[in-house]
């Protein structure tokens, strides 16, 4: 048995009366729940599952019994310690606590009133909470005693001990609690008495639940059992009779009785007086300084308006002069459309490496390429007598092969007639020879294709032989001589009984790798894919030849074509020539120039329409804006052309890409200042006695300020956006920043004439598009609203400048900036090229389905080496006695590693070929002995008079007098069955040499791995540059070797993608340098005001961020064309947020909140009628282009920048002005005069009254008095 009042003791099971109740799923010894019961009652010792406590640690025992009446000392002590429970008499008042009980609660509210008695509403809620717990009379109602333990009293009587119990409460009855212990202080830490009271959550991240979690927890060193707080959301019941515990708790401002005190100012903010806010700064000196060329600007701008609009006609004759004479320039116009020129900086690395491979070796030959598949066609397996049994794929069929030659038989005999010329040009005449390049035949021509194993010829193909081998008999044919020759490509003899070369028609090898595709292993004969490769030279532009050759790829396309077709039920034949891509575009930029004429119709018809207000039916005719529309896109496209004939003039050549975006982006920034300035006349009201040519330069002395800052911000950041090192990126920006200087100038000019002349056509009644017709007497146009300003005002700015809606805007934008860029990936502009429905993306897909090796890759030595002493031989060569870091080395070392390297095939090498001539067990180079040509070189061909003349008597290295004398020699030897090693056709171009004989630059050609994407080129340009540097630095170790001396990698793609090496970079830095104009001329015309031109800024840069973002999620990838694109998205950006900023930084309301609303709502609507709607509708229509290039850098990027543009300019920029815009003064610096008293149409067709206080959007009409309500005629925004 357990001693008295301690000992241990076993949870008890549940008594018969036990149930298990839904809210906590736990078990109750409490059945009874009812008014004046207990839950517990007295004490039952020490709970033995409590270790530490800094008080008694007694448990009351289980008593769902009547409370009982309290008497004598437990009243006395009830009403000092739990004052609210001693209700009425000694003989009413009941309690479920006893005096030993009270007691011990005595001193636990003690031990808290230490801390808590600063703030005595807290300490009187935190006592009462305990009070309640323990002495209740109605302790069952809120109360479940979860688990109990058996004990024995002190008198042994056996009992049940409570060791934790669920208590419920009415959640705002322990909110105002702990609400009101909140702020209480700790003076001796700093903190709050809170941080004590709530475990590990500290004051900071402590809750009402967290808090009496922590007074519960039986491990708190003061709690005696477990508790589990129940708080019970208001108008809910937890069910089984329980009652939460509600009542009113103190308010720590609220005294506890007239006598005390209520908790001060520190630990109580309620407790705290109002705080006076400090009277607004007097202006400074920037804020003035800013202010008064505000005025400046305005009133010039005020008197040019009034001038232009009283002499319409002689303006508009001095621009259409000026704007047609400089437009006369475009008849010099040059269209670059050569690749190299448009995405290749001139002084790029790339660039001149190209230059030096040119120079030195020619131009690379232009590629012509057929890839046949037989899908659906079954493989076949072949026993050969010789070489074993072989699995033939589909495609490797006799039929198929046939089917090869017949194609390649008509291309040989096709010719071209070459206008220029004025003759027919044939294969012979443009295809690259290397064995006999100056007078080459048909049989010459450089031609990869399986059919060349048996020289194109169709007899050697259909040749069968008997053939024994061991005891094997049997026939071969042209199965056994194609799996010899793909593993044997040198050879001049097959092993079968055939005996046919292995080398083409030409003379030249056909490795395998050249000529399948989509094999496994080395396993050429299960090949997917045929692939013919022609070969063709690449004569400069201004070649005469280049004509040929361009003549010779026509009919090249129209032959494959109708091969493709003939065979299209059977093989699949994917094809392109070089000059396919070009080709393409071009094709469809003829054929998307309908759509975008209707683009630009579009676009026009929405201007006309948007511009117009309509107050009655019969007035229409009067009131639209045909005219004036069509007169303001005449002046941004005479600002376009203008802009383009003079940087013709200058000599600057254009592109296609500049000639479609230049006019879409000062479509953009011209359209938004036409409605800008339009809508801003029609809204304001003529003061008395103003004429009307005043009105129009009181206007714009209003609105031209912010065109100004918007155009200067865009003409310095494109100017500075040419320092771009990327020729179309240059001259885009360039063209861009001369067109919106031209575009501002002519607007300020010619279309202020405009709408003078529609202005005086409007008040005399005169109807739009025929001006000599009219319908009587006119008038001054009364003011017109905008169904967008009132949608904005009464609906959209209250909900965005909510005090919730506000920092989530913030947080969610500065969330998307920050992952924006990091989901940003570049791209090849050459795949996304062609159409839909080009032949050219087939052979994309086949290109990058079946391609085994990539394209050959060079690495160039430059001059200076010192190839013929034994050191420089040893760095080169691979053979035995060659250093182990030579060049060759280490390229094939590289190979092993293609998914770092990007090398498939190791580098040929003449240094090792030349040392294998010069062995004089060869019969490679010999010398005439004896006869007229005694000493010279003696082929392998040739007669007796050869014999014993060796040009090395041992196997060594030559001397240098031997590799200078010898080496022509082997570069000019033709190879053959005596001697394969022959320089001819493979090294002849590999060695550039002076006339003295030195090497003036070498090349050494590796093969790259089959590369699918621009990321993949772009790595393995960096690799090859790598590999390169690491050449060079061993390289320049042999003796004599000049320190400028270097290695580089060259092929043909790398001219492209060396872009995309730097294109972030770039891209970064130019959009940088358009950033901070924007950011200098925003703070100097804004008055200095530093805090609006950051919120421009970072605006900015946040659509410029948020736009790389979504260009990934919808498949636009980041390159050259993309950079130029970015560009204009910042001057199109400086429309979306420039005109709001100053709105802002101009307005007069009182605080942040209002001036953002109202600077949303007086400019928000423009902006989405000038720049948005302007540009959305005629972005669409490019949706429809065929050309993949315009509806993904077009259509896509555009679309994007917009709607990107648009939601930042009213979303995010009005929120960040509420929080970082300037403060307004406590008097503005330039005190506007009231406006006259508004004029209202008696024709009212629309009307809209509504009010927000709290934003101080209190609609006026333009020029009535602040407060009164919209009473507005209706238009199309």
């Amino acid at each position: 048995m357990a001693e008295p009042g301690g000992g241990g003791g076993t949870p008890a099971r549940c008594p018969s009366g036990a149930v298990w109740r839904g809210w906590g799923a736990a078990p109750t010894f409490t059945p009874i729940h009812r008014a004046g019961y207990c839950a517990f009652y007295g004490e039952c010792g020490r709970n033995p599952e409590v270790n530490i406590s800094l008080v008694s640690s007694k448990v009351p025992c289980l008593s769902n019994t009547p409370a009982r009446v309290a008497t004598g000392p437990l009243l006395a002590l009830l009403r000092t310690v739990c004052p609210e429970l001693a209700r009425g008499s000694a003989e009413t008042t009941r309690v479920c606590c006893s005096l030993a009980q009270l007691s011990a609660l005595q001193l636990s509210v003690a031990l808290s009133g230490t801390v808590l008695s600063r703030c005595p509403a807290c300490a009187r809620n935190f006592a009462n909470l305990y009070c309640n717990n323990i002495c209740s009379p109605d302790q069952s109602l809120f109360t479940n005693v979860t688990r109990v333990i058996n004990r024995t009293t002190a008198q042994g009587t056996p009992q049940l001990a409570v060791v934790e119990y669920q208590c419920f409460y009415r959640q705002y009855f322990a909110d105002d609690s702990f609400a009101s212990c909140r702020g209480v202080r700790l003076p001796a830490t700093g903190g709050y008495a809170i941080d004590t009271m709530c475990g590990r959550y500290g004051a900071r991240l402590c809750t009402t639940q967290r808090w009496l979690d922590f007074q519960g927890d039986k491990n708190n060193g003061l709690a005696p059992l477990q508790i589990d707080f129940q708080l019970v959301p208001n108008g809910t019941q937890p069910g089984d009779a329980v009652v939460p515990l509600g009542g009113t708790a103190w308010r720590c401002n609220q005294a506890l009785s007239a006598q005390e005190q209520p908790c001060s100012c520190q630990d109580c903010a309620e407790s705290c007086p109002p705080v006076i806010p400090a009277p607004a700064p007097a202006a400074g000196c920037s804020a003035r300084l800013g202010d008064a060329s505000h005025r400046v600007l305005a009133r010039a701008f005020r008197r040019w308006g009034t001038l232009v609009a009283g002499h319409p006609v002689t303006v508009l004759a001095v621009v259409a002069v000026l704007a047609g004479g400089l437009s006369a320039g475009l008849v010099t116009l040059r269209l670059t459309t050569d690749p190299v020129e448009l995405w290749s900086a001139p002084g790029s690395r790339a660039r001149q490496e190209k230059a030096f491979y040119d120079r030195h070796f020619g131009p690379f030959f232009r590629t012509n390429q057929v890839i046949v598949t037989a899908p659906g066609r079954p493989s076949s397996g072949y026993e050969s007598v010789v070489l074993g049994a072989k699995n033939f794929s589909g495609v490797l069929s006799e039929e198929v092969l046939r089917a090869l030659l017949e194609l390649q038989e008509r291309l040989a005999a096709t010719t071209a007639w070459a206008p220029v010329a004025g003759r027919e040009v044939t294969l012979s005449d443009v295809c690259y020879a290397p064995l006999n390049p100056t007078q080459p035949g048909l049989a010459d021509c450089c031609v990869n294709s399986v059919t060349q194993y048996f020289q194109n010829n169709g007899t050697r193909l259909a040749m069968t032989a008997t053939q024994t081998d061991g005891k094997k008999t049997g026939t071969v044919d042209w199965h056994d001589h194609l799996i010899y020759c793909v593993n044997s490509p040198l050879s001049f003899k097959d092993i079968t009984a055939l005996e046919l070369s292995c080398m083409a028609e030409y003379g030249g090898p056909v490795f395998p790798y050249i000529a399948f595709g989509g094999y496994p292993g080395s396993e050429y004969t299960e090949a997917e894919a045929l692939i013919v490769t022609y070969s063709l030279n690449n004569f400069p532009r201004d070649d005469p030849r280049h004509e040929w050759v361009l003549s010779w790829e026509r009919r090249f396309l129209e032959v494959v074509g109708d091969f493709q077709r003939a065979h299209g039920p059977n093989l699949s034949v994917a094809f392109m020539a070089e000059r396919s891509l070009e080709d393409e575009i071009n094709r469809t930029t003829g054929e998307d120039i309908p759509v975008f004429a209707i683009s630009y119709l579009v676009v026009f018809a929405y201007i006309a329409l948007a511009l117009g207000e309509y107050t009655a039916w019969r007035r229409v005719l009067v009131e639209s804006k045909v005219t004036l529309a069509l007169g303001g896109i005449a002046v941004v496209l005479g600002a376009v052309f203008a802009s383009m004939g003079f940087l013709a003039l200058l000599g600057l050549p254009s592109s296609l890409v500049i000639l479609e975006v230049v006019p879409f982006l000062v479509l953009a920034v011209g359209a938004d200042n036409i409605f800008i300035f339009v809508q801003e006349y029609q809204q304001s009201q003529r003061e008395p006695g103003e004429t009307r040519e005043q009105h129009v330069g009181r206007v714009l002395a209003r609105v031209a300020p912010s065109m100004l800052l918007c155009s200067l911000s865009e003409v310095i950041c494109f100017f500075l956006g040419a320092l771009s090192s990327m020729p179309a990126v240059r001259t885009f920006a360039l063209t861009a920043a001369v067109a919106i200087a031209f575009d501002f100038l002519l607007q300020m000019s010619g279309f202020v004439a405009l709408l003078a002349l529609d202005a005086r056509r409007q008040e005399a009644a005169r109807f739009d598009l025929c001006c000599c017709c009219g319908m009587g007497k006119g008038g001054p146009a009364g003011p017109g609203a905008r169904l967008l300003r009132p949608l904005l005002h009464r609906y959209y700015t209250p909900l965005l400048l909510h005090r919730l809606a506000r920092p989530v805007v913030v947080r969610g934008g500065g969330d998307v900036g920050m992952v924006g860029p990091r989901l940003g990936t570049t791209g090849t502009l050459w795949v996304g090229a062609p159409p839909q429905d080009s032949y050219m993306l087939e052979y994309f897909a086949a290109l990058n389905q079946y391609l085994a090796v990539g394209v050959p890759t060079y690495f160039v030595t430059t001059g200076g080496y010192n190839f013929s002493s034994p050191a420089g031989i040893n760095s080169i060569c691979s053979s035995a006695g060659c250093a182990t870091d030579s060049l060759t080395h280490t390229i094939q070392y590289a190979t092993r590693f293609p998914n770092v390297s990007y090398l498939a095939i190791p580098a040929t090498s003449w240094v090792d070929d030349f040392l294998d001539w010069l062995n004089p067990t060869s019969r490679c180079c010999r010398i005439h002995r004896f006869g007229n040509l005694t000493g010279e070189f003696c082929p392998s061909t040739s007669d007796p008079s050869c014999l014993g003349g060796q040009c090395l008597n041992a196997t060594r290295r030559p001397t240098v007098e031997e590799f200078e004398r010898f080496l022509p020699w082997f570069l000019h030897d033709h190879p053959t069955l005596q001697c394969a090693k022959g320089g001819l056709g493979a090294y002849d171009t590999a060695v550039s040499m002076d006339a003295n004989g030195t090497i003036l630059a070498s090349r050494f050609m590796a093969y790259q791995s089959p590369l699918r994407t621009s990321q993949e080129y772009t790595a393995a340009l960096r690799a090859a540059r790598d590999l390169a540097e690491e050449i060079t630095t061993t390289l320049r170790r042999v003796p004599g070797t000049p320190p400028d001396f270097r290695v580089f990698p060259y092929t043909v793609t790398y001219v492209y993608y060396e872009q995309y090496l730097t294109v972030v970079a770039e891209g970064v830095i130019t959009l940088a340098l358009c950033l901070v104009p924007t950011f200098v001329v925003s703070f100097l015309l804004l008055g200095m005001d530093l805090r609006s031109s950051v919120a421009t800024l970072l605006t900015i840069a946040m659509i410029l961020l948020d736009t790389v973002g979504a260009m990934t999620l919808w498949d636009v990838p980041y390159n050259a064309v993309a950079l130029i694109n970015l560009v204009a998205a910042v001057g199109i950006s400086v429309e979306f947020v420039s005109h709001i900023t100053c709105a802002f930084a101009h307005s007069t309301k009182p605080d942040r909140v209002e001036r953002a609303a109202e600077a949303t709502v007086n400019m928000g609507s423009k902006v989405v009628a000038g720049v948005a709607m302007t540009n959305l509708p005629g972005i669409v229509v490019l949706a429809f282009a065929k050309a993949q290039l315009i509806q993904i850098f077009f259509f896509r990027l555009n679309f994007i920048i917009t709607l990107v543009g648009l939601a930042h300019g009213l979303i995010f920029l009005p929120v960040l002005l509420s929080y970082i815009g300037k403060t307004p003064l406590a008097e503005p610096c330039c005190p506007s005069p009231p406006p006259p008293a508004a004029a209202f149409s008696t024709a009212v067709v629309f009307k809209l009254v509504f009010s927000d206080s709290r934003l101080g959007l209190t609609g006026t009409a333009k020029g009535g008095e602040e407060g009164a309500p919209y009473t507005e005629t209706a238009s199309w925004l």
